[in-house]
C-alpha cells in the first residue's frame, strides 16, 4: 500500500517538472491559476486548478509549494498531522513517513460549508527535502458536494 501510494505521488512529481503552466493528471489539465510568495516563510506556492475553475470555487486542484527554510521534511510533516487531528472538522487517515528518504505523505478529510453548500475535501500531501535546501510540499485535492445528511 504504502509503495503504491508512493509511486502515484512520484508520477504525479514528474508531472510536475515537465510542465510549469499546465499539469497533466489523471486524464485532466490543470492551469497554474495562482501563485504567491509567503513572505512569513520566504517560500512560495502555485495553484493549479482545472479550466473552469479558480481559487475560489474549484473541485479539484494541484497545489505545489516550496520552503527554502524548511530542513526536516519529516518534523514539518508531523506538526501538519497534529493540526490536522486538532482541526474540529478534519480526520486524518493515513500518515506515512519514509526516514532514511526524509519523505512523508499523508491523507485527510475536511468536512466544510461554502456558498450554502456542504461539502466533503479529501486531501493528500507529499513533503520532501530538496537537493540543495528547503522542502517541496504537493497538493491534490478534491471536494464533493452534498445535498443532505445521509
Amino acid at each position: 500500500m504504502k509503495r503504491i501510494f508512493f509511486i502515484i505521488l512520484a508520477m504525479f512529481a514528474l508531472q510536475i517538472i515537465c510542465y510549469s503552466e499546465e499539469i497533466h493528471f489523471d486524464n485532466e489539465v490543470y492551469k497554474l491559476k495562482y501563485s504567491a510568495i509567503a513572505p512569513q516563510t520566504n517560500g512560495y506556492g502555485n495553484e493549479y486548478f482545472r479550466n473552469s475553475e479558480n481559487v475560489g470555487n474549484w473541485v479539484k486542484m494541484i497545489g505545489v509549494y516550496y520552503y527554502p527554510e524548511v530542513s526536516n521534511p519529516l518534523t514539518y510533516a508531523e506538526d501538519f498531522v497534529k493540526t490536522v487531528e486538532n482541526t474540529e472538522n478534519s480526520v486524518l487517515l493515513k500518515f506515512i513517513e519514509n526516514k532514511k528518504a526524509d519523505k512523508a505523505a499523508i491523507s485527510f478529510l475536511v468536512n466544510g460549508c461554502e456558498n450554502a453548500k456542504k461539502y466533503f475535501e479529501y486531501d493528500i500531501y507529499r513533503f520532501e527535502k530538496k537537493t540543495n535546501k528547503g522542502m517541496m510540499e504537493l497538493k491534490y485535492a478534491v471536494k464533493r458536494y452534498y445535498t443532505n445528511n445521509t
